[in-house]
């Protein structure tokens, strides 16, 4: 029997804010500036009623024309910092500017109380510390984060199934056990279900991953999965060392496959290929689902399964800069990114195993790996079915592939990008620094 042990992590805490939009209307002038948001340093937004003067207005500022806006009409603006409030008023004055507007920054619409450590969610540039404050990381670029907080004024799941085969969902946990709306148990059964084993997650594992997918948001309490409105399918695979076997896996994947996960999350590898995991994969495929897998940390381009199978989306790991983490398998074989490093979510409210082994808190905390980075992916391909529900499986990957921020990587470390949800539920999405 082939054994499979999850994707290793190490562990750190990550910091996050948001982004939102200045209401349209008149322009805004210094007075105006103190009762408002802080806006965004270097930009404004413009919008010209006759654009064919844009480019002539623009130039008597010493300024150029900006990328669209979504389908606004109006034009992101590169300006010198300082002067954003300054330049508004001048344009402003201009009959063929219809508005001028600073790019503003607030919180984001959530009152989880870490919401502030979810970088992957919403990234200012803040540092934090973890649960214990123990460890505290430092500060990292503005937007490397995937725009779920932007994808969130599109959709936020609408109850769209992600199996999470791992260790098991924590049953007693404010924040994630209530999104669960099936349950499946196979760690101590080869060929079927074992409904007489312990369905509880002893080893942490899963419980971390499923709050990164679909932890309640706006409920005062924790944290916010990127899907808040997804539904999980709990399998557990992985016993309480957080290790399995291929045909357990593929017991799970079949399982999922069959009760309705339209998105099934896999933050394990195994180094050696199985034609019955890849079977299992591949069958999942055929009946509808979008399969997504941890890439592996070991930081080498060998090919990790079942996240190196065509029909799985493989997933590198990123750090808070946009930079490819130090432990993430990389390589042309591997499809996207997504955050993997010091991400906050859930854990047990009861000792486990990965809490002890790296000093982690009960309840809520931080973890490294592409174990990670790979429920990212998971919620956003959700969201992503979630904006275009009659949609085919393999346009829902194409359109998780096709929207990835070419970050620095890109074509050498993973193949598409960095995944960016926003732009995959086609929002109104900001632009890379």
């Amino acid at each position: 029997m082939k054994r499979i042990v999850i994707a290793s992590f190490a562990a750190a805490v990550i910091g996050c804010g948001a982004i939102t939009f200045a209401a349209p209307g008149n322009a805004v002038t210094e007075s105006d500036a103190a009762t408002q948001s802080s806006h965004i340093a270097g930009q404004i937004m413009v919008k010209f009623r006759d654009k064919g003067a844009a480019a002539g207005v623009l130039r008597q500022h010493g300024l150029k024309e900006g990328l669209g806006i979504g389908s606004t009409g109006a034009q992101l603006i590169k300006v010198p910092a300082g002067k954003e409030l300054r330049l508004i008023e001048a344009l402003s004055r201009n009959p063929a500017v219809e508005y001028a507007e600073p790019d503003v920054l607030v919180t984001a619409a959530t009152d989880d109380p870490y919401f502030g450590h979810q970088y992957a969610v919403q990234n200012d540039g803040q540092s934090f510390t973890n649960t214990a404050n123990t460890q505290t990381i430092a500060a990292g670029k503005s937007d490397a984060d995937v725009d779920a907080v932007e994808a969130w004024k599109v959709t936020t799941g609408s109850g769209v199934k992600v199996a999470i085969l791992d260790s098991g969902v924590a049953n007693v946990h404010d924040d994630i056990a209530s999104q669960v709306v099936g349950y499946a148990n196979f760690v101590s059964a080869n060929t079927k279900e074992d409904p007489e084993a312990d369905p509880e997650d002893k080893y942490g594992h899963g419980t971390h991953v499923a709050g990164i997918v679909a932890a309640k948001y706006n409920n005062k309490i924790g944290v916010a999965g990127v899907c808040p409105d997804c539904s999980i399918l709990d399998v557990k695979v992985l016993n309480d060392n957080g290790s399995g076997s291929s045909s357990v896996i593929a017991n799970g994947i079949s399982w999922a496959a069959s009760n309705g996960a339209k998105v099934i999350n896999m933050s394990l590898g195994q180094r050696v290929s199985s034609r019955t995991l890849e079977a299992a994969v591949n069958n999942a495929w055929s009946q509808g689902a979008v399969i997504v897998a941890a890439a592996g940390n070991a930081g080498t381009q060998a090919k990790i399964y079942p996240g190196a199978y065509p029909n799985i989306i493989a997933v590198a790991a990123t750090d808070n800069n946009d930079a490819k983490a130090s432990f993430s398998t990389y390589g042309k074989w591997v499809d996207v990114a997504a955050p993997g490093v010091n991400v906050y979510s859930t854990f047990p409210n009861h000792p486990f195993v990965l809490g002890t082994q790296n000093g982690r808190a009960t309840g809520y905390d931080i973890a490294s790996g592409t174990s990670m980075a790979s429920p990212i992916v998971a919620a956003t391909v959700a969201l992503a079915w979630s904006s275009q529900p009659g949609a085919s499986n393999a346009l829902v990957r194409s359109k998780i592939e096709s929207t990835a921020d070419r970050i620095t990587g890109t074509g050498t470390n993973w193949a598409h990008g960095r995944v960016n949800a926003c732009k995959a539920v086609a929002g109104s999405c900001p632009q890379l620094p």
